[in-house]
């Protein structure tokens, strides 16, 4: 593992803030009901998460493209999970906002909104040879789709 600035950590980052900001302003009908009903040990295992993710996504040069390898499938296999992350946004926005949009599901996949990125954040700890990254992404994941789901069973 090489410290170091990770711009592929910060395309990263941007491709999962800037639909996160938009949503501060459309969030689901109904969201503040359900929000008082976090599990707080989950909540502690996102918060945690979120910040080592976020941390070691940009201080490590590993993620960086190293040339031509046949490592570069677990990149190219983040950015198509990130990039179908992109489409559930999109598909949420153009939605009618509901608590069922924003927890749904694409091609398949449960939970997309928490589920693409966390599976993409493991896929690069992969290709960057990071178990830092790795370990916190599970964190990250325990609490952030463990919440998600709570959410979807609810409804």
């Amino acid at each position: 593992m090489h410290l170091g600035f990770s711009y592929i950590g910060l395309i990263f980052l941007i491709m999962l803030m800037i639909p996160n900001l938009y949503w501060t302003k459309n969030q689901p009908k109904d969201y503040e009901k359900y929000v008082h009903n976090e599990n707080k040990i989950l909540l502690l295992f996102e918060r945690a998460g979120e910040v080592l993710v976020t941390c070691l996504l940009l201080i490590f040069s590993d993620f960086n493209i190293q040339g031509i390898t046949a490592w570069m499938i677990w990149l190219i296999a983040a950015f198509v999970l990130m990039i179908m992350y992109e489409l559930y946004w999109i598909r949420y926005f153009k939605s009618e906002k509901r608590m069922k949009d924003f927890y749904s599901s694409i091609m398949g996949i449960p939970v997309a909104g928490a589920t693409l990125p966390v599976i993409a954040c493991c896929l690069i700890a992969i290709y960057g040879r990071n178990p830092m990254l790795f370990v916190s992404t599970i964190i990250l994941g325990v609490g952030h789709i463990g919440i998600y789901l709570n959410y979807r069973k609810e409804l």
